[in-house]
């Protein structure tokens, strides 16, 4: 594959980009059609649309498909779905080469189109810019292979790790970017948890305000073990039907007042650690998240990373000190008894927003398939 390949590859991968909070519960797709070096054709995936993002091109290719090479994010599906297969539509058109990014972690595609497209004689290259892509459909991958929404966890904190000062649980720690940052985040994703904590401290709205297109609406989670939620609270205001996981002994008075305010209450047994995790993301993966942001605070950060559930996490970090003994860390909970047992991250990125620098790290036991603890060779499939 040659130079001309990756400046193609890397215009799908925008388009991809594109995707982003329009195409779930599908994964974010981007295509391109290229006829005698010049692009034809470009679509990408729109969940409302239902048309997947080769379609989309070779319509805006407009005939200009036949002997062209088609340049798509992620392997082209083969089954029959919501619409009929990509590959299909590709070989109907005359389309005599395609460059696939990345093969499609579901199993009712991983490689088969690949394999059809080849049977009909078309001529496929397969990994350029895989990580890339693979960032890409992140939570798709984690959802389709396990059932269970991709966690990823995100902290606005000081360079001393605090998150509030003592006197001033409510301030505002991170710059107006970081915060426009967090909503980038909340586009992404499907779900956004909290713990009460942060609902009784800040009477947050938690919806998404960002100024791109958000399709699928942002489905607000708490965990209120015993629906301390104010019935008034801004998040019942502003979020259609947000859900509330609470113990099962929790107070039937408090479950009817939240439940008359359009909240959902969903009962959970409970552990020493506080409500069963695992059985929130089983929860949440049933209905179709494929990505759960947790924006916190302090206590339900330590209970997603030492229960070793977070598959990544994004420090923002303002450039200021809080300091003091009482001051809000950015993770709480008992800590980890000796620095052998503290989880080892991998920092994949670092950029600034505004005044902020953001790490994106992931912590070795991530089961994100896109993380860089695991060893894969260009070749290597998910």
């Amino acid at each position: 594959m040659g130079s001309h390949d990756l400046r193609f590859m890397r215009q799908a991968l925008e388009l991809a980009e594109r995707s982003l909070g329009l195409a779930s519960p599908n994964p974010p797709v981007g295509c391109v059609i290229v006829q005698s070096d010049e692009i034809a054709g470009r679509g990408w995936h729109e969940y409302a649309t239902r048309d997947h993002a080769e379609v989309r091109a070779l319509a805006d290719a407009a005939g200009r498909t036949s002997g062209a090479t088609a340049y798509v994010t992620l392997e082209p599906c083969v089954h029959y779905g919501r619409t009929p297969p990509c590959v299909s539509a590709l070989i109907d058109a005359g389309v005599t080469r395609v460059v696939v990014a990345q093969v499609d972690p579901n199993p009712k595609v991983s490689g088969k189109g690949i394999s059809a497209l080849r049977s009909a004689g078309v001529d496929v290259d397969s990994g350029l810019l895989r990580h890339e892509s693979a960032r890409i459909i992140e939570p798709f991958a984690r959802h389709v292979t396990t059932g269970l929404p991709l966690v990823v966890s995100k902290v606005g904190m000081s360079l001393d790790g605090r998150i509030a000062a003592a006197a001033q649980p409510g301030g505002r720690i991170t710059s107006e970017e970081g915060r426009k940052f967090s909503h980038h985040l909340r586009l992404q994703l499907d779900a956004l948890l909290v713990g009460i904590g942060t609902v009784l401290a800040d009477n947050p709205r938690l919806n998404y305000r960002g100024e791109l297109a958000k399709a699928r609406p942002l489905l607000t989670v708490v965990l209120d073990s015993f629906l301390r939620t104010p019935p008034d609270a801004r998040l019942l205001q502003v979020n259609a039907r947000p859900l509330i996981f609470c113990r099962l002994d929790a107070p039937r008075e408090r479950r009817r007042a939240l439940e008359a305010e359009g909240a959902e209450i969903v009962p959970l047994v409970h552990n020493a650690s506080g409500l069963d995790l695992n059985q929130v993301l089983k929860e949440l993966g049933n209905r179709d998240i494929l990505g759960l942001l947790v924006e916190g605070g302090s206590e339900v950060h330590w209970s997603f990373l030492s229960a070793q559930l977070v598959d990544k996490f994004f420090f923002v970090i303002s450039p200021m000190v809080l300091g003091g003994k009482t001051a809000v860390p950015s993770v709480g909970g008992v800590g980890y008894p000796t620095v052998e047992e503290a989880p080892r991250f991998c920092i994949a990125r670092s950029f600034s927003v505004g005044s902020d620098q953001v790490l994106e790290a992931y912590p070795k036991y991530s089961r994100s398939p896109a993380s860089p603890w695991l060893s894969v060779g260009e070749d290597s499939e998910w």
